[in-house]
Order: C-alpha cells, then structure tokens, then sequence
C-alpha cells in the first residue's frame, strides 16, 4: 500500500455516503488502504450542540490517526468531516488533505485552520451554508488547489468530479 487514507463524512451523514464512498473507489485504484470512520452516534448528540458532539468526533478521528497502517496517511472529509479533517493535520503528521465544502467558521468555535501540506478543495459555487468567497479567501494564502463547480453544499451533482480531484491529489504524493 503507498498510504492510508481517512474519509470524514460530513454532519447527519454516513461513512456510506456517496461522495465518501466514491473517494474510497480513487484510493483503491491507486493502491491507497482507506478507512471511513463513522460518527452518526456524535451527530445525533443534540445536548452538546446543534452540530453534536465535535470534539468526540475529532478524538475519533484522532484515534484513526494514530491506529492507521504505517506509511503517509492523507485525510479527507466532507463539510463538519473536513473541519475536524483540517484541525487533526495540526495535531498528527498527516501527507495532505482533501476538503469538500469546508465550513471556514462553525459559530463560536475556532475558525478553520491546516497543516501546511498538500491541499485540495472542492467547494459549490452555490453552497447555502458556506459562501463560496470565504473558501476562497482562506485557500488564497494556503496556496490550496481549489475547484468550485456550479453546485450546492451536498455536491451531490459533482460526486465523479469528487473522486477525480481525491485521485489527482494522490497522485501527486
């Protein structure tokens, strides 16, 4: 195997998703082992917050890290799965990571920050929760590969472009 990838779902999603599961299709074909960890259980914990639990969500994600197989590990996630996918890459040596519809603030919380490694982005033009001009404000400085199609938050429309922008970053490692 060249690496380990860890795909993030996104908030009251699945690790069966669609656009997850069609990551996990790119890393195969590369000969990437890759695993989708499931926080439908932290999602559902409304007493904590209107987005659940998230930062048992980032020490399940945490936990995956430092569990994966030796060898670079690339994390990707998909809106809340790649918010705690940026802030893991401050905590644990990690290759590159792969974002889709990252949200760049999240209320109170902190707002989002990354490793300097290899960056991709997949954001909607027309995403209703996250104002494609503040993704690219902050890609701007992290010179991130960035790629904006016509789409909403769900970029359910651009599933195959998902995965073919997930290849094209593991191609480059």
């Amino acid at each position: 195997m060249k690496g380990h990838c860890i795909l993030s779902h996104g908030f009251e999603s699945g690790p069966d998703a669609t656009k997850v599961t069609a990551l996990t299709e790119a890393a195969e074909a590369l000969g990437w082992s890759h695993e989708r960890p499931d926080y439908t259980d932290l999602d559902a914990r409304r007493d904590v917050s209107e987005l659940g639990d998230v930062p048992a969500r980032m020490q399940r994600l945490l936990a995956r890290i430092d569990a994966a197989p030796a060898g670079p590990v690339v994390l990707a996630g998909s809106s809340l799965g790649a918010y705690i996918s940026g802030f893991a890459s401050l905590q644990r040596p990690v290759r590159a990571l792969f974002l889709m519809a990252p949200p760049i603030q999240l209320g109170p919380a902190p707002r989002l920050d990354a490793a300097a490694v290899p960056l991709s982005i997949l954001h909607g033009w027309d995403d209703e929760l996250i104002p494609a001009a503040e993704v690219v404000a902050w890609a701007h400085p992290r010179r991130a590969r960035l790629l904006l199609v016509d789409d909403s938050h769900r970029l359910s429309a651009h599933v195959d472009t998902s995965r073919d922008a997930f290849a094209e970053l593991l191609r480059t490692l």
